[in-house]
């Protein structure tokens, strides 16, 4: 059964907070262009009105639907994470899973077999890292055919 691992809420405001800066300035810009144009100001309202459907949809978009991890039967997949490594590798191709801390941030780092590492902040992560972790070793045992014992 897959697992997937939403972004924390820290990071989500991070990244909701670039969003609208961003659609901030296509607002001023929309404006420049109205007035520069003499166009009418309901140009302009459609424009704030469409700059607010986005924000709402971004807004639930990273609380609802946005996943830092997916845990499948057949391997992991990480998304919004820069410098991760590896982004998808099947379990097979895991050597190993180790905890670490890098740049003061704790870390799972999924050893491959090949040299390469997937490196996931859990801080990024909302939920029990944890629990996370374990997750990451059961899903790893089962890619690798073992079971649990009783």
């Amino acid at each position: 059964m897959p697992s997937d691992y939403r972004l924390s809420p820290a990071l989500a405001a991070r990244m909701m907070g670039a969003s609208i800066v961003l659609l901030a300035v296509l607002v001023f810009a929309l404006t420049l262009v109205v007035a520069a144009l003499d166009a009418s100001i309901g140009l302009l309202a459609v424009g704030v009105f469409v700059v607010l459907l986005a924000i709402a949809a971004v807004g639930w978009y990273l609380t609802q639907r946005a996943y830092v991890v997916r845990l499948g039967a057949d391997g992991y997949r990480v998304r919004l994470v820069r410098g991760a490594g590896v982004k998808q590798a099947r379990w097979k191709d895991v050597e190993d899973a180790v905890t670490t801390t890098l740049h003061n941030q704790p870390c799972l780092v999924l050893r491959l077999r090949d040299g390469r590492t997937t490196t996931i902040p859990v801080a990024a992560l909302a939920g029990n890292r944890e629990a996370f972790v374990r997750d990451v070793q059961e899903h790893l045992n089962r890619g690798h055919g073992l079971r649990k014992l009783g």
